[in-house]
């Protein structure tokens, strides 16, 4: 067996396919090493799940608007486990999906733990791959808090590994993965709490955004306990208790969602030059290459944008550079995301805070309302558009929806604000009534 490589790849998750696949259509002889499933956090407990579990929880409210609009229909019930049967069988095809591509590239697939015993060599159970370069792309696990009991409950991980919905849950965190479970669970009929130690949810959002959710979660019935001092878990009886500076929370299940760390544990830098920044990120320069000439990192291992479309063009810009003589590393300015709330949030650029920051003279323009679609209905979610603009110079520097499909709104206003549109070029741009979408080109009077 020839195990010399051009490259060898540790983690087949959205950076490391990305770059197996590019390198070996560049000429290059590449393996991939995974101990998992194929696909990494996104297909198996991230992005694809989570958006089942976020379509799965909107049925309710439809159900609920559709009598407004002539429609006699029962109450509609759960059936949780046809639900995680479902999930698990479209994700296990999307594993599929991933290893076609691969075989089809002409990678080698090496399954089992990948170990750097050097700079140019990976041990997989005892199998050692030469590599001319090395690629990690490990991704990130799911982070708890340092405190006593917090084994007890669930993280993200096993949040898409359960097979019954509790009665009651407590979810530890206030940013994106903890809001987006909270609103789900609840609309899937959980009683649900939300406990953070920021008075708010979302740090790092435009402030307009974290109120607009905050009002949005309440209205669910998700009760907030903003401020919470944590000490430790623990059982109560045949509960869970979060324990608080001054009284607890207790459910039935805890689910911890402060944050992630990188995978790094066990895979051997400690035999190579790679060294680790103050956060235990991978340190990379412009390249992706690390303190090893010949080793690079790529996706939630660098402590950039854990998005997956970041972790594909870093590992696409890898295989470009190494393979194909690419000197120039994708632009992750502007970058835009989504959050998959009820409603959700598309933004993109800079919030009102960090751009009042940098510019003298910024201008913002918002608007909230109720849907068109909800307006023959009692429910009372509503809509929030904003730019923030540069007055000076005119130009756009950040966008920021709270409504239904914000995402996919999102991602065409991303395209205008990488090509530097003014707020003139906005307003002279048609809209596509009745939209919401319509609404950020139609804001014409700043208000503040």
């Amino acid at each position: 067996m020839n195990d010399a490589f051009d490259f060898v790849v540790l983690g087949a998750g959205s950076a490391g396919v990305r770059a197996a696949r590019f390198a070996a259509g560049f000429g290059a002889k590449v393996a991939i090493v995974e101990a998992g499933a194929l696909g990494g956090t996104c297909v198996n407990v991230g992005c694809i799940p989570k958006k089942l579990y976020v379509y799965a929880s909107e049925f309710p409210a439809d159900v609920h608007d559709a009598a407004f609009y002539g429609w006699d229909v029962s109450e509609p019930t759960m059936n949780f486990r046809r639900l995680v049967e479902n999930k698990d069988r479209e994700i296990a095809r999307l594993n599929g999906i991933y290893q076609g591509l691969l075989e089809r590239a002409g990678v080698t697939i090496v399954s089992g733990f990948g170990k750097l015993l050097d700079e140019e060599r990976v041990e997989v159970d005892g199998r050692v791959l030469h590599a001319k370069h090395i690629l990690l792309a490990t991704g990130g696990r799911p982070t708890r808090l340092d405190l006593p009991g917090s084994e007890l409950g669930i993280d993200s991980n096993g949040f898409f590994a359960m097979k019954e919905l509790p009665r009651s849950m407590v979810i530890v965190g206030s940013g994106y993965i903890a809001v987006e479970l909270a609103m789900v669970v609840a609309a899937l009929g959980v009683e649900t709490k939300l406990a953070f130690r920021s008075d708010r949810v979302l740090r790092g959002f435009d402030s307009d955004i974290r109120d607009a959710l905050t009002e949005a979660l309440v209205r669910q019935g998700i009760a907030l306990h903003p401020h919470s001092d944590f000490k430790g878990f623990s059982r109560a009886g045949e509960k869970l208790r979060v324990e608080i500076e001054g009284g607890e929370i207790v459910a039935d299940e805890i689910l911890h969602a402060t944050g992630r760390a990188p995978l790094l544990d066990g895979i051997g830098l400690e035999n190579t030059r790679v060294q680790r920044g103050p956060s235990g990120f991978v340190r990379v320069n412009e390249h992706f290459q690390t303190d090893a000439p010949t080793v690079f990192a790529a996706g939630d291992i660098t402590g950039g944008a854990q998005l997956t479309p970041v972790a594909l063009a870093e590992g696409m810009y890898i295989a470009r550079h190494l393979f194909a003589g690419l000197k120039t590393p994708p632009d992750l300015k502007n970058v835009p995301t989504a959050v998959f709330t009820s409603p959700a949030i598309g933004t993109v650029g800079l919030c009102e805070e960090d751009a009042r920051s940098h510019y003298p003279n910024v201008q913002i323009y918002r608007s909230s309302f109720r849907a068109l679609k909800l307006t023959m209905s009692d429910r009372q979610e509503r809509t929030l558009v904003k730019l923030v603009v540069d007055g000076d110079s005119d130009r756009v520097l950040g966008c920021h929806v709270v409504g239904r499909d914000a995402g996919e709104i999102i991602q065409g206003f991303a395209v205008a604000l990488r090509a530097g549109a003014t707020k003139a070029i906005f307003d002279s741009t048609i809209g596509i009534h009745p939209t919401v979408a319509e609404e950020l080109v139609t804001l014409r009077e700043p208000v503040s």
